[in-house]
């Protein structure tokens, strides 16, 4: 072995042991911790090997397939809403979140790829660097939470090894996969994507966590697998250049699908779809059943007992018949009822609980919802 590849692997080695003690003794290394050791290997890095730099020929090209590749992926996953139904999430767009939330992983994402992308770079070619360096960036993203699921019980080290440890190794044998022949930059953009759409769409699809985890695990490889078909077929300049054109008109479509798609799921639009989670209403509307609702734009003389409407109710929207309505000098009370329930729901909703009335639904298009609720 060259004395470059022994100076790297005790660097690695090095790394190793300091990670084992965070994950097995104590655990300190939060994200900004975990930021600054990774900056620190940084600095060493480039004191006693040096910096390559980026200078692959496909890099831009592999950039816009991501592009396409993501948009492809965000249509199919939000389409899949309409089966799995849809989820809200908080709200970071504050300054707040911004710095203690996002910032990190952004900073994360970044500084571990372009590291990775170093490390492979002065493997050069070498199997055994390859191996140790993915191990390595595999043990960085679960070394933060190990130590915690270690001392946890044997479930949740089994759940902790389904959902983060599996989904972690695939994105790592991808992500250097990618390194050595494409660079870091492609691998940056697929990430930060995934990680951060969670933090920056207000609404997202509601897979369980097991059927998430098979998307985590699966979507790399089928990108690293777009990525093998491209570096394997033949490039001819003047082909290369009719096809960037063909890909930029391409992602185009995609992209507008998925921005119409995520508002009309959000409810921005007058119209919004609904995936039905029970039974409920049977047997009008069965569960896992698509309906669209009309909001009433606060046109509440127009709500009509024996309609069914959409309501919020403690942060979950429920479709149940309106069964009496009320107005009290200019205040609105309304009562509902499932048509399978025996009783009236045991609350009274106000103006500010009505989403509006179901116009059209959507049959077994939901039937692979009750399927996978019962796995």
């Amino acid at each position: 072995m060259k004395s470059g590849y022994k100076r790297l692997l005790a660097f690695e080695t090095i790394i190793f042991i300091v990670l084992c003690i965070n994950s097995f003794v104590s655990s300190i290394l939060s994200d900004y911790l975990m930021l600054i050791f990774l900056l620190i290997i940084v600095v060493m890095f480039k004191f006693f090997f040096g910096f390559e730099k980026d200078r692959h020929r496909y890099t831009k090209d592999i950039i816009f397939d991501c592009i396409i590749f993501l948009l492809i992926f965000f249509l199919l996953f939000y389409l899949s809403g309409l089966i799995i139904s849809f989820a809200r999430t908080d709200n970071y767009y504050n300054i707040k979140d911004f710095i203690n939330i996002i910032l990190p992983i952004i900073l994360l994402i970044i500084t571990k790829e372009f590291l990775r992308y170093q490390f492979l770079c002065k493997s050069e070619g070498s199997w055994l660097l390859i191996v140790t360096t993915t191990l390595l960036f595999v043990f960085i993203d679960i070394s933060t939470t190990l130590y915690y699921n270690l001392h946890d019980s044997v479930y949740n080290a089994f759940i902790f090894l389904s959902l983060t440890v599996l989904p972690a190794v695939s994105t790592n044998i991808v992500a250097s996969y990618i390194g050595m022949n494409v660079g870091y930059k492609p691998m940056i953009l697929f990430r930060l994507v995934l990680e951060l759409y969670l933090y920056l769409i207000p609404i997202v699809p509601n897979p369980n966590q097991y059927i998430m985890s098979i998307i985590r695990l699966l979507l790399p490889v089928l990108f690293c697998y777009r990525v093998y078909l491209f570096l394997k077929s033949d490039h001819d300049e003047e082909v290369e250049r009719k096809q960037k054109k063909r890909r930029l008109e391409a992602y185009i479509v995609p992209a507008l699908l998925v921005i119409l798609l995520v508002y009309f799921t959000s409810g921005y639009f007058h119209y919004q779809a609904v995936a039905i989670a029970s039974g409920s209403m049977t047997p009008a509307i069965r569960k896992g059943d698509v309906v669209i609702v009309e909001k009433i734009d606060d046109d509440y003389d127009s709500l009509k007992e024996g309609q069914v409407i959409a309501f919020n109710y403690n942060g979950t929207v429920i479709v149940h018949r309106l069964v009496e309505k009320a107005k009290v000098l200019n205040d609105y009370y309304f009562y509902t009822k499932g048509d399978a329930n025996e009783k009236r729901d045991n609350f009274v909703l106000t103006k500010d609980n009505i989403i509006g009335i179901v116009n059209i639904k959507i049959p077994y298009i939901g039937i692979p919802t009750v399927l996978i609720n019962e796995l």
